[in-house]
């Protein structure tokens, strides 16, 4: 499912902080995810849903995921459940000790490649794949600003091997079928030396726990 009209993957903050009516849900979470939770809310007619996204740039800066949740947890008014959508993400387990401390619900799993896959199927298959590195929809189409800049393999791209020698392949995680995100992660894994495998994961354990939030009370507590 195409989600219309957004804005660029750098600004997806979308929703204030502040429910417009009783029984609202705010979704918290990752920019990085914002069209994919969109496009579960659409497919699912979850209209009672409000979604806030945390600049997607926090992928790079684990050690910021907990204080900016804190603080939109903080700044929300009025809604009678918080799901949040991020899994540990190198937080190391504060994020989910956090969200325990603040009671909100989040998605299980290290990371978003998890649960992309299917968590538990993918924590069978770690032990095989410690030499692959993953690529999403948003971190292909953003390869250059979330990977290669970063790292800075456009200024000193010598640095390829010492960042990548271990790797042995770029697995694209593919949630949507887009042969130009195909083409592009082709592209990724040649700049990066590495041979290429493309997954149609779709959007994974996320629909599941979306599609969840439909049964959640209606009714405000606050």
């Amino acid at each position: 499912m195409r989600v219309p009209s957004l804005p660029s993957d750098d600004d997806l903050t979308l929703d204030g902080l502040e429910a417009t009516g009783d029984g609202r849900v705010l979704i918290l979470g990752c920019g990085a995810l914002a069209r994919e939770i969109l496009a579960v809310v659409q497919a699912n007619g979850l209209s009672h849903i409000d979604l806030h996204c945390l600049p997607a740039i926090l992928h790079n800066h684990p050690e910021k995921i907990v204080p900016a949740v804190r603080d939109a947890v903080a700044k929300a008014k009025g809604y009678s459940d918080i799901f949040l959508a991020y899994a540990d993400c190198g937080t190391g387990g504060e994020l989910e000790k956090t969200a325990k401390e603040l009671g909100l619900k989040m998605m299980p799993g290290p990371h978003c490649y998890a649960f992309f896959e299917g968590t538990q199927g993918f924590i069978e298959r770690a032990e095989d794949e410690f030499t692959a590195f993953y690529l999403t929809d948003f971190l292909v189409r953003q390869f250059d600003a979330f990977v290669w800049r970063p790292l800075g393999l456009d200024r000193h791209p010598e640095l390829r091997d010492s960042y990548f020698g271990n790797y042995e392949k770029l697995v694209y995680q593919a949630q949507t079928d887009d042969p130009n995100l195909t083409l592009k992660a082709e592209d990724c894994a040649r700049r990066l030396g590495l041979a290429f495998e493309r997954r149609a994961t779709g959007y994974g354990d996320l629909a599941t726990a979306l599609a969840d939030l439909k049964n959640l009370p209606q009714t405000s507590e606050n």
